[in-house]
């Protein structure tokens, strides 16, 4: 099983022109799965959290599009906060990892890159169901 320590900050290649900047991502080459879904958080109030739930096997690219947020990771023996506020840098969320969002700058856009389409059955969405697995 993954810890929190496998889920790390990854360096997106960023190319650099005149008029602007551009980061692409491609399956099994900047991304190490292919991306079966794509969905991103916005408008969300500066107070709020969000997340409160684990996945069994759905890996994720986080990237803060704009602005800034950050998240809680915990695989129920230790955490992890990380700050997103850049572009070009994704937090690659592994497998069995619970995660929490908080601290939503205005205007903050949080773009998700996921391994799988949605199934609810791949969701742990209470913490003591997920505590329950990582130590089975």
């Amino acid at each position: 099983m993954y810890s929190v320590e496998d889920c790390k900050i990854i360096d997106l290649p960023v190319i650099h022109s005149e008029q602007g900047k551009i980061s692409v991502l491609q399956n099994h080459e900047t991304i190490p799965f292919d991306i079966k879904r794509v969905y991103y958080l916005y408008d969300v109030p500066m107070n709020s959290e969000r997340g409160g739930h684990g996945h069994y096997e759905l890996e994720q690219y986080v990237i803060a599009a704009s602005g800034s947020f950050t998240f809680i990771l915990d695989d129920g023996h230790s955490k992890k906060e990380v700050f997103l506020n850049h572009p070009n840098k994704a937090l690659h969320i592994k497998p069995g990892i619970w995660r929490e969002m908080k601290d939503f700058s205005s205007g903050s856009v949080c773009l998700v890159l996921a391994s799988m389409e949605y199934t609810e059955e791949d969701y742990m969405r209470d913490y003591n169901d997920f505590k329950k697995y990582r130590n089975a």
